[in-house]
């Protein structure tokens, strides 16, 4: 009698439906992430063991490179609006930067050379770190030329040289470009920014663990001065081989 022959079923499996759900799953995650912003400079943090984590908004990131330059990154949020204008992060830094470089104009009698159309490029940076004196010169440069002064020039970061200036009232006060940057950025206008730097979540510092911790002292001098006396400063979750 003869083998009975067992029909053979077809194996192939129909991946339409897997296809679109990795599709779908692409998407979301592409529109979800949050992209961290292009640092000029490479920073090593000390570790520690706080897991407490940076705002992803509404936060002045102080970049402190291994060499003492100081570098600066604000995000603002998007859903804040004033007058029908965004005051998103490119809002904030856009208006940052013209208050920025008014008062710097004020205090040293010197222009800016700074215009409109170059506070429209200057809201596109994620970071930056450019005396107030080169700002207009450093905006006409192409991207890679500006990635380039940001992270070789020698005179790249924000100042923290004293400026001696004479008030209305005849008094002579002392100020610098960090200092002036900080009041802009706390005087932009968006409210949860300014709240967040009042309750000490909307500044965080980041230095290199080499860098010397006198540059650390006086960058953060700086913001007592200026009265922001609360602020985090960023580390990396410690190890078991710390």
């Amino acid at each position: 009698m003869g083998k009975v022959k067992i029909k053979r079923k077809s194996t192939l499996i129909d991946m339409t439906a897997m296809s679109d759900v990795t599709v779908l799953l692409l998407t979301f995650f592409m529109l979800t992430s949050t992209f961290l912003a292009k640092e000029p400079v490479t920073v090593i943090t000390p570790s520690s063991v706080s897991e407490i984590k940076v705002p992803t908004s509404n936060v002045t990131s102080v970049l402190v490179s291994p060499e003492g330059k100081i570098f600066l990154s604000v995000l603002g949020e998007a859903e804040i609006t004033k007058d029908n204008e965004s005051w998103s992060s490119e809002g904030v830094r856009k208006e940052a930067l013209l208050s920025a470089a008014r008062k710097y104009e004020e205090v040293t009698g010197k222009k800016t050379g700074i215009t409109q159309n170059d506070a429209e490029k200057f809201a596109k940076l994620m970071t930056f770190g450019v005396p107030l004196a080169k700002m207009h010169e450093f905006l006409m440069l192409d991207q890679t030329k500006q990635d380039q002064y940001l992270a070789e020039d020698p005179a790249a970061g924000v100042p923290m040289t004293d400026i001696v200036y004479q008030t209305t009232d005849g008094f002579k006060e002392t100020t610098n470009e960090f200092q002036i940057w900080m009041r802009a950025i706390y005087n932009s206008e968006n409210s949860n920014l300014q709240e967040a730097m009042k309750k000490g979540e909307g500044i965080a510092v980041k230095a290199d663990r080499g860098t010397n911790y006198s540059t650390l002292h006086d960058v953060l001098d700086n913001l007592q001065t200026i009265k922001m006396n609360r602020f985090s400063v960023m580390t990396a979750l410690k190890t078991e081989n710390d």
